[in-house]
């Protein structure tokens, strides 16, 4: 870890922290505070990480400062039946140029994936999620990336990267290993016709803001996803004020919650960011305390993972094969230990795909195949392995 990246949580936070109960989330936690040694990484599951960086924001400069009053409300939390090693490694500092904040956030969470830590990345704008994504060149495997947004963030080709435009560079990035995009929460009148059309084009998954509120048709994104990247400005502003481009619609602050503890749940979830929080609008720090539940919720997520995605052994799982009229039959799977649903690709050779054989799904497209209507999901997952 190169810790001369990072700056250390500020010193009045870690002295309000040794006032709190014991109980307390920051008393259960390593802080990279001033003066101290670089905490040991050795044990721990979870890293939380700030990000300085705003210089790529949409008209929402400032969402790099200030992140200590998301911690604040953080360290303040009562932890839950935990068995999870957590540390704060305090925050990636602005570099001399964008790219070289862009190349310590890489770096940063490249190590930490590689000691299987999963980061929780806070602060700057939501094009961080592109060096979150190029983080995982160095695993070799394809990546799935699941958007809470508002908007696709497509921009066009000739963009920079920024906030509104990071989804089509990491589209065009060569070589590319994205496998899927899923956006969760769109909001149709933020988005041209042209991108929606493009969007579906290219095989996505995508669930308007309507659609999102009912999670349960939602939970399989999250299940199959690597990257989870949250953009605050898709909860509704009377919910979370502190982004500037934040919409009178959007989730309620219950709902985002709990899609953060879908993200923390699902077993091939390894990085989480919230991005876009800026302080300069945040009245009373609502969204400042929103966001720390919301790294609650997905740290709770995490202590409980049923390990229940079926890798390699299909044990302990309930086999059903639904015969087609003019198919091949198609297999679900159901978990014993969770309840939860997966459905099989049929590959034609050992490929590059083969972590994407099993697609999470539900109960109702089980049913729904079981009357001839295949689940749009498996044609599109069918279509990109060809």
């Amino acid at each position: 870890m190169n810790s001369d990246f990072l700056t250390p949580v500020k010193d009045f936070l870690v002295a309000n922290s040794l006032l709190l109960s014991s109980k307390s989330l920051a008393a259960n936690m390593q802080i990279y505070s001033q003066g101290e040694a670089f905490p040991d990484l050795k044990g721990v599951d979870i890293a939380i990480v700030g990000v300085e960086e705003d210089r790529n924001t949409e008209d929402n400069f400032g969402s790099g400062e200030d992140l200590h009053h998301i911690r604040r409300h953080l360290y303040q939390l009562f932890i839950g039946d935990w068995n999870r090693s957590i540390v704060d490694l305090g925050n990636i500092k602005k570099g001399e140029l964008i790219s070289d904040t862009h190349y310590a956030v890489k770096d940063i969470i490249t190590t930490l994936l590689k000691k299987n830590i999963i980061p929780i990345i806070i602060g700057g704008g939501q094009d961080i999620t592109f060096s979150n994504y190029k983080a995982y060149d160095k695993l070799e495997q394809t990546v799935n990336l699941v958007a809470v947004d508002s908007m696709f963030d497509l921009g066009t080709l000739q963009d920079e990267l920024s906030s509104r435009s990071y989804l089509s560079k990491i589209i065009m990035e060569e070589p590319s290993n994205l496998f899927n995009y899923s956006n969760i929460g769109y909001q149709t009148y933020l988005n041209s016709q042209e991108e929606i059309n493009l969007i579906e084009k290219l095989n996505f998954d995508t669930f308007r803001l309507g659609e999102a509120k009912n999670l349960e048709i939602v939970e399989p994104i999250f299940r199959d996803a690597d990257i989870v990247s949250i953009d605050i400005g898709a909860v509704r502003q009377s919910d979370a004020p502190g982004n500037k481009n934040v919409s009178p619609n959007g989730f309620y602050g219950e709902e985002i919650c709990a899609i953060a503890r879908y993200a923390g749940i699902s077993d091939k979830v390894t990085s989480f960011g919230i991005y876009e929080y800026n302080s300069a609008y945040d009245s009373n720090y609502q969204t400042a305390h929103l966001i720390a539940q919301m790294i609650w919720y997905f740290i709770e997520g995490v202590n409980s993972r049923a390990k229940d995605f079926p890798f390699i052994t299909k044990e302990n799982y309930q086999k059903f094969t639904v015969l087609l009229e003019n198919d091949d039959p198609i297999n679900f799977y159901k978990s014993n230990k969770s309840g939860r649903w997966w459905m099989e690709i049929n590959l034609i050779k050992d490929n590059k795909y083969k972590r994407h054989a099993l697609i999470p799904c539900t109960y109702q497209d089980y049913i729904e195949t079981t009357e001839q209507l295949i689940p749009d999901r498996w044609f599109k997952a069918q279509r990109k392995m060809v």
